[in-house]
Formats: C-alpha cells, sequence, structure tokens
C-alpha cells in the first residue's frame, strides 16, 4: 500500500513537470515584449496569456501525465474538468451584496476567484481525468450509446465529476481563500526559516521527483498580488517582493555546481582528465546556461550521501542570503544564465548575485576537493578500472548480443521488452515501472551515459541521463513496438 502511495506522488511529480515545461517559453515572451527589451506589445501579451491559463494548462498537462499512454483523450477531459468547475463555481459563488449590486465589481470578484482557484483546480482536474482515463478508456456500453463508449466515455464522466469540485469551490470559496492565505501567511512568517527549509527539501526531493509537487506550491500558489498568484506569477506580473523562492537558487546552479565540476576534473588523475573532461564541462555548461543540474548533482549523490546533505543545507543557506541582501531573481524555466540575462531588469539587487556566486563557486570547489581526497571518492576518473565477467544475473533472460540502436541498447540494460510495463521521462531522468529490479545492468547503463540509477521501490526505478531523457524514452517506446511486432 505505502508502495502504491508512493508511486502515485511519483506519478503527480512527473506529470507537474509537462505543464512546467511551458514557462520557458512564457517568460521569454512576456519579457521580449516589455519596453525595456523589444517594446513589442503583442509579443508581452502573448506571454501573458500563458501564465494567465495557467490552470487549464495544468488540467491538461496533469491529466495526460497521469493516463496510461498518456493519451490526449485524457487532456481533452481535464480540460473539460476545469471548464465545469470553474465556470461552476462563479456560477454559484456567494457574492457580497455591495459586490452583486455593480456588475463590473461582480465581474471582477469572479475574475479574481478563478485566478486564486485555477492552479489547484487544474491539478485536481487532471488527476480527476487521467484516472477516470485509466478506469474507464475500454468501457463497453450497450449498442445504441455505443458511439460514447471507451475514451469518448472519458470527458462525460469527468465533466459529472468534477460538477462536485464545482459546488466544493463555489460554497466553499471563502474558507478555501482564507486557507489559501492562512498558508501563505505561516510561510511568510518564518521568514529566512521558511526560505532555508524549502531550498533543503527542493534538493532532497530531487532523489525522488517530489520536489516538483512544492515548487508548484511556492511558484504558483503562494502569495496574492493583484489577484496573480505564486512566487514565479508574482515575479513576471511586477510584484517587487517576489523572488524570495528563486533568486537563491541561481548561485548554486550558475556557480557552485560548475566549481563542483571543476574540482572533479581537477581530483582526476591527469591521465584520466581527457577522458571526462569533456563531460564534467557538459554538465557545468549545462548547469550554468540553463540551471539544469541533475546530471551534476547524481554524479555524486549515491557517491557522497554526506556531502549532498551539505549541498542541499547550502542551497537553502543561499536562499536566505539572497534574501537578506534583498536579491530578487526570477526564472521562467530554471535559474541559469539566460533566465537571469532575460529578466535581469525586472530583478531587484541583481548584480549581488556576482559576488554570492563566486563566493559559493569558492565554497563549493574547497568543499569537493577535501572530501574527494579525504574518503577516496571514485568521482569521474578516479573510478577503479572494472574486472569484467561475462556472467548474468540469476533468472534473467538472455540479453542480445548487439543491439542496433540507442533505444535498444536501454531496453536491453534494463532486462528487455519483457521486463518493462512502463517508460516515461521527466526533464533528466527516465522513470520506469518493470516486473523485476534485479534485471537491471546499472554497469550497462553507465555505459551508456547514465549518471545515475535509483531504485524507489518495487517495480519502480529511476534512471538519470541528463536532458536527452524524453528522446531516449520515445527511441525506447519505438524499439518496444518494434520487438512486439516481430
Amino acid at each position: 500500500m505505502i508502495e502504491n502511495r508512493f508511486a502515485g506522488l511519483q506519478q503527480l511529480g512527473r506529470a507537474l513537470m509537462l505543464p512546467i515545461a511551458v514557462l520557458p517559453i512564457a517568460g521569454l515572451l512576456l519579457r521580449l515584449g516589455q519596453d525595456d527589451v523589444l517594446g513589442i506589445p503583442f509579443i508581452a501579451a502573448s506571454g501573458d496569456a500563458i501564465f494567465s491559463n495557467l490552470g487549464l494548462l495544468f488540467a491538461i498537462g496533469v491529466a495526460v501525465g497521469f493516463a496510461r499512454e498518456n493519451h490526449g483523450a485524457a487532456g481533452l477531459a481535464g480540460a473539460i474538468g476545469y471548464f465545469v468547475t470553474v465556470v461552476g463555481a462563479q456560477s454559484i459563488l456567494t457574492l457580497p451584496p455591495d459586490i452583486l449590486a455593480d456588475a463590473v465589481k461582480a465581474a471582477a470578484f469572479k475574475a479574481k476567484m478563478a485566478s486564486k482557484i485555477g492552479i489547484p483546480v487544474g491539478i485536481l482536474s487532471g488527476l480527476i481525468a487521467g484516472s477516470l482515463y485509466n478506469r474507464y478508456k475500454d468501457i463497453k456500453l450497450p449498442d445504441y450509446l455505443a458511439f460514447f463508449g471507451g475514451r469518448r466515455f472519458v470527458p462525460i464522466i469527468t465533466g459529472f465529476a468534477c460538477l462536485f469540485m464545482a459546488v466544493l469551490f463555489g460554497r466553499g470559496f471563502p474558507l478555501i481563500e482564507q486557507g489559501l492565505d492562512g498558508l501563505a501567511r505561516t510561510v511568510f512568517s518564518l521568514g529566512e526559516a521558511g526560505l532555508f527549509l524549502y531550498g533543503v527539501l527542493n534538493r532532497l526531493l530531487i532523489i525522488t521527483g517530489l520536489h516538483h509537487i512544492i515548487n508548484s506550491i511556492a511558484w504558483f500558489i503562494l502569495g496574492d498580488f493583484n489577484g496573480v498568484t505564486g512566487d514565479l506569477k508574482r515575479f513576471f506580473a511586477g510584484d517587487p517582493t517576489a523572488g524570495a523562492f528563486m533568486a537563491g537558487f541561481f548561485p548554486i546552479m550558475m556557480f557552485g555546481l560548475p566549481a563542483a565540476c571543476l574540482a572533479m576534473y581537477h581530483a582526476a588523475p591527469s591521465e584520466s582528465r581527457a577522458k571526462v573532461g569533456g563531460i564534467l564541462m557538459s554538465m557545468a555548461l549545462t548547469a550554468f546556461l540553463t540551471g539544469v543540474t541533475e546530471p551534476v548533482e547524481f554524479s555524486f549523490m549515491f557517491l557522497a550521501p554526506a556531502l549532498y546533505a551539505v549541498h542541499a543545507v547550502l542551497t537553502g543557506l543561499s536562499l536566505v542570503i539572497m534574501d537578506m541582501l534583498n536579491v530578487k531573481l526570477g526564472f521562467g524555466f530554471s535559474a541559469g544564465l539566460f533566465d537571469y540575462v532575460i529578466n535581469f531588469n525586472k530583478a531587484t539587487h541583481p548584480l549581488l548575485l556576482i559576488p554570492v556566486g563566486l563566493a559559493y563557486a569558492a565554497v563549493y570547489y574547497g568543499l569537493f576537493r577535501f572530501f574527494i581526497a579525504k574518503f577516496h571518492l571514485k568521482t569521474m576518473g578516479r573510478e577503479d578500472t572494472p574486472t569484467v565477467v561475462e556472467t548474468a544475473p540469476v533468472n534473467e533472460q538472455p540479453r542480445p548480443a548487439a543491439v542496433s540502436s540507442r533505444g535498444e541498447a536501454y531496453l536491453s540494460a534494463i532486462g528487455g521488452v519483457t521486463n518493462v510495463q512502463d517508460v516515461e521521462a521527466c526533464a533528466t531522468r527516465l522513470r520506469l515501472r518493470l516486473a523485476d529490479n534485479s534485471r537491471v545492468d546499472d554497469a550497462a547503463l553507465k555505459k551508456l551515459g547514465a549518471m545515475g540509477v535509483i531504485r524507489l521501490s518495487a517495480g519502480v526505478v529511476q534512471v538519470v541521463i541528463g536532458p536527452i531523457a524524453d528522446q531516449v524514452a520515445d527511441e525506447m517506446h519505438l524499439a518496444m513496438r518494434t520487438a512486439k511486432s516481430h
């Protein structure tokens, strides 16, 4: 039971990545259209339209992410559920008498309501639609209703199910609003302690992929600025107090972890540096430019858990330091150079990132050099040369002697087609449901470029391979279809 619940949380974390992935284009369009950049209003309006409809995008993205085969019918059902809930809740909302008498005020109040509940309703609608798709996608109806059977039934049942949510959000909006405001007040009242805790949890939960859940709360729900909620959305809406939940990641991603890569390079024996230098440089540049740090983190996460714990604490401290300096930085995707440059003019005291970042680079470089030397960590280039023994694990089916594609190679390394129940991808990792975890060949995956293999529970495995994860997942699906057709 616990494993099933954990797998469900895993699935939610992965599903949240799909709508979050649209943020780079939203942030880019919104900033490029501003007067201090290109000054083209329709471009800014296009980006703002994405931010204004994030609730709907979450409904579609979460539904597709939860549905088996990631089928688009679930996304359609999620959109139906979102509209039924939001518009239905607006229709039955009890307005104060002074607002009810003024049509303009009434419309503004309903719009504010839709904004405040948009993300929660989107996530819940997506969860309902995805779950109902999995349950009813093959339903058989009587012949006179057969047209509405199967996948066509899913938007219908989702619409009816979300009527109950409409009543809940419509009648309960005052309590829901108080709850959301209370959550924001509680978090903000914690001050630096709240930021520190968030930063630490953000890094620790990367291991399981659940960091997307707390990110969604911080970036899209906390706080209110003229009806706009969430630290990320409020930053782009011009809230001068927003950015506290994002600014502290810039010193880590742009300076700290690239310096860790340099330390690992210098710690490698001179004869190995040429071999690992390109990989470490690529990982460092990826972190510096885009803020994608999982390849770096997984290169030492399991080698030195204590060092990773220090990394998590330093991340929390970075959020505190940047807040104490009143640095407010935001991003559309992650805390890399691209977002730093494009959002520079919207930030508060952005130049302070340079001295803080350089200090963090020195700390990370020194810590990594010390830990690697003190505890003889087998970081890149320092691994022992393995002795290859050609023996197959017990009960494992023989793998093909040769493979003709990357997808086939990864399938072979995780135990073959018969071992695979599901293959999905998030930003940097393959998320697998397998029949038998023991059939996964960690050494073969490492030869293919994997940075880490995580066995979360029976049948649940993740393989960290970097930003190419989505491409590899597609290639594996193609290889699976090809194998099953023969």
